[in-house]
């Protein structure tokens, strides 16, 4: 384990230097042993003495930072902390492998059917139809005679084009722009 010290108005002593080389070792089955990269930042401000860790581990970048009247008892919590989160990344990494399924042993049964990809839609001219001018009443007329659910004609009275349609409970829709 590399350790970087940082002192922001203290001095890093060597005492605070061991009791945190201690405690990483004793969080050492939570990193796997591996070499890993620890900043320790230890800062004192209007007597509030707050440390914090950032540990490089596995591509990961965990921190923690604690706030407390006494500094050994700062750097402890703040180095639990960091175990809590290692173990948690740890948990979750295993999980992830002890999940997952081989490539090769991923096949369909038996009576499964490959069911083929869904075609792209297209839009097809059916025909063109010319539009009379008629009334709202006269168009619904034409609706019933077809069998269509609606129907776009010109509406006599506002020259404008407007589509009637059938709803649900068995009268017309009306739609004006």
């Amino acid at each position: 384990m590399i350790f970087e010290y940082t002192g922001r108005h203290i001095d890093v002593t060597p005492a605070l230097r061991s009791h945190a080389e201690e405690h990483f070792v004793r969080i050492d089955h939570a990193l796997n042993g591996k070499a890993t990269k620890a900043h320790i930042i230890l800062e004192v401000e209007r007597g509030r003495h707050r440390a914090e860790v950032i540990v490089n581990w596995n591509g990961d970048v965990l921190t923690a930072a604690t706030t407390n009247p006494d500094m050994y008892q700062s750097l402890s919590q703040t180095i639990d902390k960091i175990e809590k989160q290692a173990l948690k990344l740890k948990e979750k990494i295993i999980d992830k492998y002890h999940r997952a399924e081989k490539k090769n042993a991923v096949f369909l049964g038996q009576d499964q059917e490959v069911m083929p990809p869904p075609a792209i839609r297209q839009i097809i001219s059916e025909d063109h139809k010319s539009v009379k001018p008629v009334t709202a009443e006269e168009a619904a007329l034409l609706l019933e005679d077809q069998d269509r659910n609606f129907l776009v004609f010109r509406n006599s009275e506002n020259e404008r084009i407007s589509v009637i349609y059938k709803r649900n409970d068995g009268n017309y829709g009306l739609i004006e722009p």
